[in-house]
């Protein structure tokens, strides 16, 4: 039992940094992005405003960031600490929003560094670099914290799934004797 206890202890700890950890990546990525913008004298100024995949990852960003205080913050209040089923939920779905929003966010760093050639689109990147360039950067910090997010989906669904027993498989050998 005490190997447990320190199990438990150790997850919790695991669990409270990862979701401090977070907070800043989220706050930076969405810093970098709200205030990335760019002037061309040929095509004009380019901002994340003009981009609805730049948006929605600063929501999902914003979003992840206040779940990621309020979840450290309930930690340490006992009758939510045992609601493991909200907080596996809550912390599924902010896994699939953050890898959603990371997709469309990829999506379109990929077409401004490469463009489309079969709709013509040419690629962008070469004109306002100072915007890619610092896109990238707030796309590396929010991939880090969409890992922390996956890490945290799994740690969520093992305390959920480690208080039931596993299903009964009979052995091939025992299906084998009753025939």
């Amino acid at each position: 039992m005490r190997f447990l206890g320190n199990e438990v202890s150790n997850l919790r700890l695991v669990d409270c940094s990862l979701r401090m950890f977070v907070v800043p990546l989220s706050v930076a990525s969405i810093w970098l992005t709200v205030t990335n913008q760019q002037d061309n004298n040929i095509y004009g100024k380019v901002e994340y405003s003009n981009f609805i995949g730049l948006k929605y990852m600063v929501c999902i960003s914003a979003i992840s960031a206040g779940y990621a205080i309020f979840a450290v913050a309930s930690s340490w209040v006992r009758c939510l600490m045992t609601k493991t089923w909200l907080f596996f939920v809550s912390d599924q779905m902010l896994a699939y929003l953050t890898v959603t929003s990371m997709a469309a966010s990829v999506e379109f760093l990929y077409l401004a560094y490469n463009g489309d050639q079969k709709v013509t689109w040419s690629e962008a990147c070469g004109s306002y670099g100072k915007f890619c360039n610092r896109l990238k950067t707030a796309l590396a910090l929010y991939v880090i914290a969409v890992c922390c997010f996956l890490a945290l989906a799994v740690i969520s669904a093992y305390r959920v799934f480690r208080r039931f027993e596993p299903p009964f498989v009979p052995s091939k050998e025992a299906g084998q004797e009753r025939t």
